[in-house]
């Protein structure tokens, strides 16, 4: 059977906590992560309510475009209606000048009905994607949230080899082998009939790089949590020079730059060159804290001494 499908089985057992699944067509591998299963109900932090403030900013943009577009194209609409059907621009006649120029505003009344819908489909994909980015190092919780998306994927590797492990023991005896899965206690009868369902290569079970694959994000995730600690732990930095204030700060999970009002262009130019965004809840120009940010920070600082 297809790996992909294999994992599905394994994550939507009991002892997991999730539930069976509607539909096993609609199953793929990404839900091995745990922040596509139900998670214990909390209030909101700070990040997640920034999250929930900023999705529902770009829902009422999105319906403001909309309605926007909406309105703009009636009205081209109804323009169109004042001109008869047919009727072609009298060449010569007093009114073509007048008649063209009504013309073109009906078109640029058109177009600009479709760029407004263009903008409420840029927000609305805008407003959905928020939050699906997986887990952000902004999250003052992302740290515990990280562990527990690990502490699921060592699951879902326990139940992996101990599946993989009942079928070489009763190799060749299927009713053997149906047997013994279901004797784990964490498959259906269905679940474990598929698992037993040899995959477009005539395989069965979990394939070795569904095990090693699972165990590298594994320990992706365990380096990314020492790189948060890291973060978290490391002493503030402010430099205040003439022309600005620079910092690096942790809690922020952010390298900025602040300036006593608009920077100039040549000082907006390297800004830019070096990917540091204008922030305006923190009045600062910024960069995430890490390595590279540090590095590009540099680079501007020089520039900007320099000048």
């Amino acid at each position: 059977m297809n790996t992909a499908e294999t994992h599905d089985l394994i994550t939507s057992n009991e002892n997991l906590g999730v539930p069976p699944k509607p539909s096993k067509a609609h199953q793929t591998a990404c839900d091995l992560n745990p922040l596509s299963q139900p998670q214990e109900i909390h209030s909101m932090n700070t990040y997640e309510q920034k999250q929930a403030e900023r999705k529902e900013r770009y829902e009422q943009l999105a319906q403001k475009a909309e309605s926007d577009s909406l309105a703009t194209l009636d009205r081209a609409r109804e323009m169109s209606s004042w001109i008869p059907p047919g009727q072609p621009i009298l060449i010569g006649h007093h009114s073509e000048n007048r008649d063209r120029r009504f013309r073109e505003k009906i078109h640029n009344t058109y177009g600009k009905a479709f760029k407004e819908s263009e903008k409420a489909e840029y927000f609305a994909r805008k407003a959905a994607s928020v939050g699906t980015g997986g887990i952000s190092s902004d999250d003052p919780q992302a740290i515990e949230k990280i562990k527990a998306e690990i502490e699921h994927l060592r699951n879902a590797q326990d139940q992996m080899k101990k599946i993989n492990a009942v079928i070489r023991s009763r190799r060749g005896d299927e009713d053997a082998q149906l047997d013994g899965l279901l004797a784990l206690g964490f498959l259906t009868n269905e679940q474990a009939k598929e698992i037993l369902t040899p995959d477009c290569m005539g395989t069965i079970g979990f394939a070795r790089f569904s095990l090693s694959n699972n165990n590298a994000n594994i320990n992706r995730l365990e380096k990314r949590i020492k790189h948060i600690e890291a973060v978290r732990q490391r002493a503030p930095v402010e430099i205040k020079t003439d022309n600005y204030e620079y910092r690096e700060d942790g809690d922020e999970n952010r390298v900025m730059f602040i300036f006593g009002g608009k920077p100039d262009d040549a000082t907006r130019t390297v800004l830019k060159k070096n990917a540091f965004k204008w922030s305006p809840r923190r009045n600062a120009w910024v960069r995430h804290l890490n390595n590279a940010g540090i590095w590009a920070a540099g680079q501007v600082r020089k520039a900007l001494d320099a000048q």
